[in-house]
């Protein structure tokens, strides 16, 4: 059977591969006949994608070595140092900024994707960070938890379950000695956040799932719930993020004296149409002139009256400062708004920090962008429609 099939293989060889020898496999023997070919006829051995991605963590190194990074970072150098003599600028000083303007100086572009326009970026910001080798030259893995595919995810959790055990077991003892005591030192965690799942990947250097953070979180909140969680502080601290205060950003008018040797500070505000200045002046004798009239008689609506003096009393100086404002534009309502600011603005200089949080927090010193919206045509107002008649 075995020759018959090579007979009519060879035949059919002869007459459409133009070739006289060919390699025969059969089932009881590796190989049957040998013939000398002037063209040898292989068999490509095909492979599914899925059986390609099975074991693709162990395939091979990583695509961006250490030798690879190197090389782009000595070209990234030369560019920039040539880049910087086209510019007549010193390289050494020539920073990243300096390099984006003279990259949009020297090349031009009106493409709308910014991933398609001309870039020059230091290869630690182009290339993705990459975890060292994680098997030897065996092809055998370093670490025990390799095959989970998340092998730094699970040794953190290890990690921090192993905190718990260790806190939760000097408690224990304590307890057996009598000398457990519920008032510890707690780890002040006020100003600051826990990792976000964006930033977890990035420390970690390989994805997590929504669920595997949210993990995280709660076995970390459960270590930090531990009277004595104190002993880990520097572990808990690693995880969490600074908040930045937002009141930091406020420019503080600076204090001012007149030719009496008053204090005062002087601060600007808007809104809408309405400009004001307000001048807060350290003295007794309480008083808010506004154009040189007495806010009362300025300002005959009640509403438009607390605007203007909610800032004093929410900060309790109701009658320890003089206020002198200017105003002009708008209606009486945006003028209250924009007195408002410019009173806030202008009580920094006399606050502490924690004072100007709380004003922040409050409102007082954020900028009311509301506007009055435009009529719109083939309409009654900028909403309002005209009445639709059937007949």
């Amino acid at each position: 059977m075995a020759a018959s099939n090579g007979v009519v293989m060879k035949s059919l060889l002869r007459r459409y591969g133009r070739c006289w020898a060919v390699i025969l496999a059969t089932s009881s023997r590796n190989i049957q006949q040998l013939y000398p070919a002037s063209l040898l006829l292989t068999r490509q051995i095909c492979t599914s994608a899925a059986l390609q991605r099975k074991n693709l963590a162990a395939a091979g190194q990583e695509k961006f070595s250490a030798e690879f990074i190197k090389k782009q970072v000595e070209e990234f150098n030369i560019g920039k140092r040539h880049l910087a003599n086209m510019m007549g600028e010193d390289p050494e000083t020539f920073s990243q900024e300096d390099i984006d303007k003279s990259i949009a100086y020297l090349f031009p572009s009106g493409l709308f994707d910014k991933r398609a326009r001309p870039l020059m970026k230091h290869p630690d910001q182009v290339f993705p960070k990459q975890r060292a080798i994680q098997w030897g030259e065996d092809g055998r893995p370093f670490h025990f938890l390799f095959y989970t595919g998340k092998q730094a995810y699970y040794s953190l959790m290890h990690e921090a379950f192993a905190k718990v055990l260790v806190v939760e077991k000097y408690q224990d003892r304590l307890r057996s000695k009598g000398l457990f005591s519920q008032d510890t030192k707690q780890i002040n965690l006020t100003g600051s956040r826990w990792l976000l799942k964006e930033e977890l990947e990035e420390l970690l250097v390989e994805p997590i799932s929504d669920h595997d953070y949210s993990h995280f979180v709660q076995l970390i909140e459960r270590l930090v719930a531990l009277p004595y969680c104190s002993m880990e502080e520097a572990f808990i601290l690693k995880y969490r993020r600074e908040l930045e205060v937002q009141s930091s950003k406020q420019v503080i008018p600076p204090l001012q004296q007149d030719q009496d040797g008053v204090a005062f500070s002087t601060a600007e505000g808007r809104r809408k149409s309405s400009t004001a200045t307000a001048t807060v002046r350290d003295v007794s004798s309480w008083k808010i002139l506004v154009n040189g009239v007495d806010y009362l008689q300025y300002f005959p609506v009640v509403q438009d009256r607390e605007q203007l003096m909610f800032p004093l009393q929410f900060l309790g100086r109701l009658g320890r400062h003089r206020v002198e404002c200017v105003v002009s534009g708008g209606g009486r309502s945006a003028q209250a708004g924009a007195l408002r600011l410019a009173i806030s603005r202008a009580l920094l200089s006399y606050v502490s920090e924690s004072e100007m949080e709380a004003m922040r927090q409050a409102g007082l010193l954020t900028p009311d962008p509301r506007v009055k919206e435009r009529k719109k045509p083939g309409q009654a107002g900028a909403r309002k429609k005209f009445t639709w008649k059937k007949r």
